[in-house]
């Protein structure tokens, strides 16, 4: 399946291609309109019903919209009724990142730069559970952080596992191209302090970060220090490898 590129609603139409600039307006009537039928949308969209089906389809197929039978309008035969899914909605403009900065800066006034961190260690308690229990069920330490980095790219973190061999002994790197919370971490540093010990827990040995995107770098990038040979990864290789690392600046 290829990639769908959703241009950002802010964008003109005219920055996509025919065929996405469709799907965008789709989306963009779902989202105004509410659920609507492929024949509802062929007639706003002025496009005939098969190539309307034909571009839901690919929407479908990327977990943007998603399909029910219902009666639209309480009327009629039921038909299929087409809605966006949270990862549709997902293509316009929030403003949640501004919320959480303005919450934790009113949890900073009230209670202090502690009450900060603790918030941000609770959450990580409550994520780290779960995932906790499933790492070790697995045997091997590569079993592990591939599953652990699999995990961390679900959340958003587009994570990739690295093994390499230092001094005769294996460390093992996972660097994390995108950090979904960028917004809130240049205003409040506490995450990425959570994070750490976060990972540190996670893995359950030494761990160390060498590199942030919130201090300029376009990748963060933590090291666990095995101390003896392991089986190899099976993550792929980071293809940042070559860049120079940067001070992680705590």
């Amino acid at each position: 399946m290829t990639a769908l590129t959703v241009t950002p609603l802010h964008v003109t139409t005219s920055a996509a291609n025919g065929t996405e600039r469709t799907k965008r307006r789709l989306l963009d009537v779902l989202k105004r309109c509410g659920p609507q039928t492929a024949q509802d949308l062929a007639g706003q969209l002025e496009v005939t019903v098969p190539a309307a089906r034909r571009h839901l389809g690919d929407l479908l197929d990327h977990g943007l919209i998603e399909t029910r039978v219902e009666k639209p309008g309480g009327r009629g035969r039921p038909q299929h009724v087409y809605r966006l899914t949270e990862r549709g909605e997902a293509a316009f403009p929030k403003t949640y990142a501004a919320l959480c900065v303005d919450v934790l800066r009113h949890l900073q006034d009230l209670y202090g730069q502690d009450a900060v961190l603790k918030v941000f260690e609770a959450r990580n308690e409550q994520v780290a559970s779960p995932l906790k229990d499933e790492l070790d069920a697995l045997d091997s330490l590569p079993a592990r952080l591939a599953l652990l980095t699999a995990r961390l790219t679900e959340q958003g973190f587009d994570a990739v596992l690295e093994e390499t061999l230092e001094g005769g002994e294996v460390v093992w790197t996972i660097t994390q191209r995108n950090c979904p919370s960028l917004t809130v971490a240049r205003q409040f540093p506490e995450l990425c302090m959570a994070e750490l010990t976060f990972m540190a827990h996670l893995t359950g040995l030494p761990v160390t970060r060498d590199a942030r995107i919130v201090t300029g770098q376009p990748y963060c990038r933590y090291r666990v220090a095995a101390g003896a040979p392991a089986e190899p990864a099976t993550g792929a290789p980071c293809p940042c490898r070559a860049a120079q690392p940067g001070q992680d600046g705590k």
